[in-house]
């Protein structure tokens, strides 16, 4: 157990959906972190997301969100950012150099842009038929994974030689692309990264759907 995290305090309440890719890389770091946490699927469909009691932990009606013993918060990189800040097991998730921080920061960015709608994108229209552009989407992901392949035949992980919130960011949805009808057949960099990222002893996966196209 997390030696920042006090055995007389009750788990995370981790609320979430579980095939979303944002809640899983919350999730994911909180597997790794070694923090005990609880998951409580949201029944979306039926507005569970818009009830008065889950806008005060999340106020636009999204999800993940944490309650730590009355700390609540949303968004996942936030979240997954305050997870390292404040349980940091002595690994430099985020680092202090400005240099290396930097690029973490450029991958969150990455998470929230290319990712979300590229790949993210693709999927939600595969796996829940969200109307969105899916060529539009998917032509973004192969322009992602096209300029991600050659940066992580360079380097091991995404922001250097090790493992950092980065990789936890970016994660889910790449693994699960091809649920979105994006193969990542073309990017063996891309595919070594993955297998890296799962071969970490305290890995957890996310559901996988079955459509896959890809």
């Amino acid at each position: 157990m997390n030696a920042k995290f006090p055995t007389e305090n009750v788990p995370i309440k981790l609320y979430r959906n579980p095939l979303s890719g944002h809640c899983h890389r919350v999730e994911l770091m909180l597997s790794l972190l070694d923090i005990p946490y609880e998951t409580i699927d949201l029944d979306m469909a039926n507005g569970a997301h818009k009830a008065r009691d889950y806008l005060k932990i999340s106020p636009f009606g999204q999800v993940p969100a944490i309650d730590d013993n009355g700390i609540t918060l949303a968004d996942s990189n936030a979240i997954i950012t305050y997870l390292e800040k404040k349980y940091n097991d002595f690994y430099e998730w985020y680092p202090e150099d400005p240099v290396k921080a930097a690029e973490v920061q450029r991958w969150l960015s990455i998470a929230a842009g290319e990712i979300a709608y590229g790949p993210c994108a693709a999927r939600l229209v595969k796996v829940f038929g969200v109307d969105l552009d899916y060529d539009e989407a998917k032509q973004k992901a192969d322009a992602l994974f096209t300029v991600m392949d050659p940066i992580l035949s360079s380097r091991p992980y995404l922001a250097g030689d090790f493992i950092t919130i980065a990789d936890v960011a970016s994660y889910s949805y790449i693994s699960h692309a091809p649920e979105g009808g994006v193969s990542l057949a073309p990017y063996p960099a891309i595919r070594a990264w993955l297998e890296r990222i799962e071969a970490h002893v305290r890995f957890v996966g996310m559901k996988r759907t079955l459509v896959s196209a890809a």
